[in-house]
């Protein structure tokens, strides 16, 4: 039964207090609201959910999952922002001794209850993590006082992207912890050969905030699930790499650094009849990282545009990390098309607006794609590959 439909019948449960109502309320909605997004916890039949906004901000399962292949096993793991707890319970297991620190007492709680089940895949228990209900910074300051746990193999962050009144911050310097001004004191708690993890906003500019943070040498991680951008991981005492991922039955990576695709070139398409080519798009997590001519020169691609982010070729590239279509005829307003899935790249109009011009409805599995080509806005019938 749908949450929605359960809260309508608070009469058939008089038995339970309003506390109780609303705890078990929350509990059907948070299942149901993350059974994909966490299989493992959905599998824990005692498995605690906190509220609705703590279920739709954590990671994902797949990558909390990624994050666990991209640092070293140790001893000691800090997770400064716990919050809901699920890339503490997955980062866990790489490490031997585990704090979760967390300012808000309900999660605290829902936390120790979790942490304290056994896992459901491997029957191991999460004893080794440790609650902390304080701050990111008195945590810290209390590990000073204790020489034999101030320092840490990975440091891990996510901090909050909301301000006092609820609205969505994208700056560092406004997230809370501000980062720009912890970081040095981060860095005091490493051991040697530790790293920090900062998990930030997809909506952040990367470029600013590797200037911001240029004190550190960062690795960048940009994460998407089902080719949609989720994740930046930045991983201190990294060597520039930037590893653009899709998440999803099929893991794509494509790696480079900022120096490669300033030396890259691209070479613009300049026949226009792109018709019987094999037409190709970057994974989002590709174009989010900016790697526009670089993608292109590696696979041998013609790119339509200096701003048009697509790119084509006259035989196939199956390994191409990103949705890759083959174009068969060029669209005018009388073209015999009754149904298409519609898409636009530096087009004049928006999908919708072409869609009406077409008088096209949504389905069947061929596309109309507009965009421009050396500066010419044109319009392809085309068919994914």
């Amino acid at each position: 039964m749908r949450v929605q439909d359960l809260a309508l019948q608070r009469d058939k449960y008089r038995h339970l207090s309003d506390t109780e109502w609303r705890w078990w309320l929350q509990q059907v909605d948070g299942r149901e609201r993350t059974a994909d997004k966490l299989p493992t916890f959905a599998a824990i039949e005692e498995w605690w959910y906190p509220v609705r906004l703590s279920c739709e901000q954590c990671s994902s399962e797949i990558a909390a999952r990624y994050k666990t292949k991209i640092i070293a096993a140790g001893s000691r793991f800090v997770d400064l922002t716990g919050g809901y707890g699920v890339d503490t319970f997955f980062l866990s297991r790489a490490f031997t001794h585990t704090d979760y620190v967390e300012k808000d007492p309900e999660l605290c709680r829902i936390a120790a209850h979790n942490f304290s089940l056994q896992h459901a895949e491997d029957s191991r228990q999460s004893s080794n993590i440790r609650i902390h209900n304080t701050t990111a910074e008195d945590f810290l300051s209390s590990c000073s006082q204790k020489e034999d746990e101030q320092h840490f193999d990975l440091i891990f962050l996510d901090p909050a992207r909301r301000d006092t009144h609820g609205g969505k911050v994208f700056r560092l310097e406004d997230c809370t912890p501000d980062i720009v001004t912890f970081l040095p004191t981060l860095l005091c708690h490493l051991k040697p050969n530790g790293r920090i993890m900062l998990k930030l906003s997809p909506m952040l500019d990367l470029t600013q905030a590797l200037r911001t943070l240029d004190a550190v040498s960062w690795d960048v991680f940009v994460v998407a699930v089902r080719n949609e951008v989720k994740e930046l991981l930045l991983l201190s005492g990294g060597t520039g790499l930037i590893t653009a991922v899709n998440l999803s039955d099929e893991e794509k990576t494509f790696v480079f650094t900022r120096e490669e695709e300033s030396l890259a070139s691209s070479v613009i398409q300049k026949d226009s009849d792109v018709s019987k080519c094999y037409l190709y798009e970057p994974g989002s997590a590709i174009l989010k990282s900016g790697a526009y001519k670089l993608v292109g020169q590696r696979f041998g691609l013609h790119k339509l545009d200096i701003n048009t982010h697509l790119y084509v070729s006259d035989t196939l590239r199956t390994d191409f990390p990103g949705r890759i279509w083959y174009i068969q005829s060029p669209v005018t307003n009388h073209a015999p098309i009754s149904k298409a899935n519609v898409l636009v790249r530096n087009y004049p109009l928006t999908a919708e607006q072409l869609k009406k011009r077409l008088k096209l409805q949504d389905g069947s599995d061929e596309f109309v794609i507009g965009c421009r080509i050396n500066g010419k806005p044109t319009v392809w019938l085309a068919k994914r590959i």
